[in-house]
């Protein structure tokens, strides 16, 4: 199955991480999302994501480093089948939410986007914005797992 995901994330330590070749980043307590895809395995991409490093898992893309951290927890995980690249379009749709602030760079480096993570101190508000932002990218077919 391939897909575009999004990770919502609780933050309850404010710190600064160093994020790979972005550098040292701060990040304020609260919640994140963070906006990925996978189109060779979206299974398979977001269980890299949840396995603990050390696992067979390296750290790679920005958000291996935020994940790594002491204090961050994926508390549910949105994605969607879709055949295309949609993690730009949905970006670009949080980037515009009221709210919401975006974590410069971050998660982008492949694309021209502003950010693929965005912050709010408001878990239900970015949980409603995040399946906001795949509806208004013509994505209905949305399923979720807590944790």
């Amino acid at each position: 199955m391939n897909g575009t995901y999004v990770l919502i994330m609780e933050n309850s330590e404010g710190k600064e991480i160093e994020i790979g070749k972005l550098g040292r980043v701060e990040f304020r307590n609260g919640f994140y999302a963070y906006v990925g895809s996978a189109l060779s395995g979206l299974a398979q991409r977001i269980g890299r994501h949840l396995r603990e490093v050390g696992e067979n898992k390296k750290l790679h893309w920005h958000i291996d480093f935020f994940l790594a951290s002491s204090g961050v927890e994926v508390k549910e995980v949105v994605f969607a089948e879709t055949a295309k690249r949609k993690e730009c379009e949905i970006a670009a749709k949080l980037q515009m939410k009221k709210g919401l602030e975006h974590i410069a760079n971050f998660g982008c480096s492949d694309c021209t986007c502003r950010s693929h993570l965005f912050f709010s101190t408001n878990f239900d508000r970015l949980k409603e914005d995040v399946y906001n932002g795949f509806h208004e990218s013509g994505i209905d077919e949305v399923r979720n797992k807590d944790f």
